[in-house]
């Protein structure tokens, strides 16, 4: 059962599971690369000006996760929140208008054996015989959290979409598509954590312009998009190297391609641009 905790409830807790696992104050400092004397003001529930990350070595250390739950003035931030969710529902609603073959069907809840959640969009190609699971953040928080929800979600689309009334059957092949809302600190993250990311979603907004028309084989992509209008990630994805113009050559501002329009624009004249 889960309870909301203030900073003495948390430090009560982190202490009960030290003592319940055996451990002394001072090994749990070795574990988490701190002081005893910190790990003494967390049990108290003085935090203090101690980092959210510190607090979070301590707890990681026993094995605790802790989830932060931001609060303003009541039901407004969920409300906030949603909404920018909804935009990018209604862009991916009217990106799928522009293609045909595709069925869409927003916000699939499943329960699957013990399997648990909802797929923000899935669509399906009955001429291709292919799903795309979609997964819409407003905000990476995990990393690791999104790849695994992801593939949890891909590997059980057959039995969801089945569940719609879908004709697909084992011969039913899925590709997934993350598309994050831009800003500062989505892009941040996600260059932090490029490899990964490139790992596990290798292709991007230019691919999905052109594969949406024509789904053959399955992707697994990302994509950056705005609230108004979607532009690819490439750029955050991909190693960039220095793109040499010719002298006496125009320069031109260069410009993400707008995916609404079917994937990138060429480069203007004089202007060579290189992909890492």
């Amino acid at each position: 059962m889960l309870c909301e905790m203030d900073d003495q409830r948390l430090g009560t807790a982190l202490r009960q599971v030290r003592i319940r696992r055996g451990l002394r104050q001072s090994d749990v400092a070795l574990m988490a690369r701190v002081s005893q004397s910190t790990i003494s003001r967390i049990e108290r529930g003085h935090f203090g000006a101690l980092s959210i990350d510190t607090v979070r070595r301590v707890a990681a250390a026993l094995d605790v996760r802790i989830d932060m739950v931001p609060r303003w003035r009541a039901g407004d931030l969920d409300r906030l929140l949603n909404a920018r969710h909804s935009r990018l529902h209604e862009l991916v609603a009217r990106r799928f208008r522009e293609v045909p073959g595709w069925v869409m069907r927003p916000e699939v809840s499943f329960a699957v054996y013990r399997e648990r959640g909802v797929v923000d969009i899935l669509a399906y190609h009955a001429g291709r015989r292919m799903l795309l699971v979609i997964e819409l953040k407003t905000d990476i928080a995990d990393v690791n959290e999104l790849v695994g929800t992801v593939d949890r979600k891909r590997r059980l689309a057959v039995r969801i979409a089945g569940g719609l009334g879908w004709s697909v059957d084992s011969g039913t092949r899925v590709a997934t598509w993350v598309i994050v809302a831009d800003g500062a600190t989505n892009r941040r993250r996600i260059a932090a954590h490029r490899s990964m990311l490139r790992a596990a979603f290798p292709s991007d907004g230019r691919v999905m312009a052109g594969w949406l028309r024509d789904p053959i084989n399955p992707v697994q992509a990302l994509s950056i998009w705005s609230d108004s209008h979607p532009r690819t990630a490439g750029a955050d994805l991909r190693s960039v190297r220095r793109v040499v113009v010719r002298r006496g050559a125009p320069s031109y501002a260069c410009r993400a391609p707008n995916m609404v329009r079917g994937g990138a624009t060429g480069a203007p004249p004089g202007e060579r641009r290189v992909r890492g």
